[in-house]
């Protein structure tokens, strides 16, 4: 999947990689991937109630390990 920008939120907390999410998608055009790497082990569940409080699109998430990512599209 060809994303247009990444996020690395690894080390950071909540509520931080939902604001630089947040920040970094209001920079971005509709329709274009942004791929949030996170360790908060919350932040799975942090990026889906975003994605319905936004409207903006949750496409993937997965974990690797210790890494959480998640791919939103910008509404």
């Amino acid at each position: 999947m060809k994303v247009d920008q990444e996020l690395d939120a690894r080390g950071l907390f909540c509520p931080l990689p939902i604001l630089k999410a947040k920040k970094a998608l209001a920079t971005m055009s509709s329709g274009q991937l942004l791929r949030v790497v996170a360790t908060d082990s919350s932040s799975l569940q942090d990026f889906q109630a975003f994605a319905k409080q936004t409207g903006n699109e949750l496409v993937e998430q997965q974990q690797q390990g210790d890494e959480c990512i998640t791919v939103l599209r910008r509404r």
